[in-house]
């Protein structure tokens, strides 16, 4: 398995607008944060973690040129607004399945009404086809089980993906993950893991909760996303547990 960090951060990304900040102002690309995604390698097929509106940057960035799944975490902009730069895809290689839980479908379906009333036709319209997540389920020759954690007042989707030799989990937008989900969150090869900022914050983790969740899961290795302008990534880096480390846009792990 392969992940690619396409972003790693937060809804306004970093540097903010208008924001003089050290961090905003920084020069160090690592400081540099475009919105959440994640791009999953398997055996030579491609699933993307969410798609947010900077996916068309991202992509080309990485040179994308394949995508075959696409798993949606939670209808919030930063996560989703990019979902109709997925056509040139659907050009190359046809309708791409997306999954999602109910919830997140029943927005979807509101916030995309075009693509999926589909009152137009043509060439104008992502190819996508729905998937709903009940349970566990497989997807490019990865076995994803689906688990439920807390943002503010909604629900969040995180993922456990395996491929019966490594697991590893995606957990972003969430400030509380409940003891269901955490049971089966143990035993992990990496745990990429939402941290905001270094205060509280109503409905994302900050620092020192997200190392608490990390020190009692005891991954063997753990990335910080969904990175606020508070964290500059070298001073933050220096001040981490060991097997602990901030993640940044065009990180590439090999697992």
């Amino acid at each position: 398995m392969r992940l690619t960090f396409l972003g790693t951060g937060t809804s306004v990304g970093v540097p903010m607008i208008g924001c003089p900040c050290a961090v905003c102002a920084s020069d160090d690309p690592r400081d540099q944060r475009l919105r959440t995604g994640v791009l999953l390698e398997h055996d030579g097929k491609f699933l993307q973690i969410d798609i947010s509106a900077d996916f068309r940057q991202q992509a080309l960035r990485e040179k994308m040129t394949r995508l075959d799944a696409l798993l949606i975490t939670h209808c919030h902009a930063d996560h989703v607004f990019g979902l109709d730069d997925v056509r040139p895809f659907n050009f190359k290689h046809g309708p791409l399945p997306l999954y999602a839980s109910a919830s997140t479908w029943r927005q979807l379906r509101r916030v995309f009404y075009y693509i999926f009333e589909r009152e137009h036709v043509g060439g104008g319209l992502p190819h996508l086809v729905p998937h709903e997540i009940e349970g566990e389920f497989d997807a490019c020759g990865l076995r994803i089980t689906p688990l439920s954690v807390i943002h503010g007042k909604g629900e969040v989707t995180a993922f456990r993906f395996s491929d019966g030799r490594r697991d590893w989990a995606f957990i972003t937008d969430c400030n509380r993950i409940p003891d269901e989900a955490l049971a089966k969150l143990h035993d992990l090869d990496l745990l990429v893991i939402d941290a905001l900022q270094f205060g509280p914050h109503p409905t994302h983790l900050h620092l020192e909760q997200t190392l608490a969740y990390i020190a009692h899961l005891q991954p063997r290795r753990a990335l910080l996303t969904h990175m606020g302008h508070q964290f500059k990534y070298e001073e933050l880096r220096r001040t981490l547990p060991d097997g602990v480390e901030p993640a940044y846009d065009g990180l590439k792990i090999e697992l």
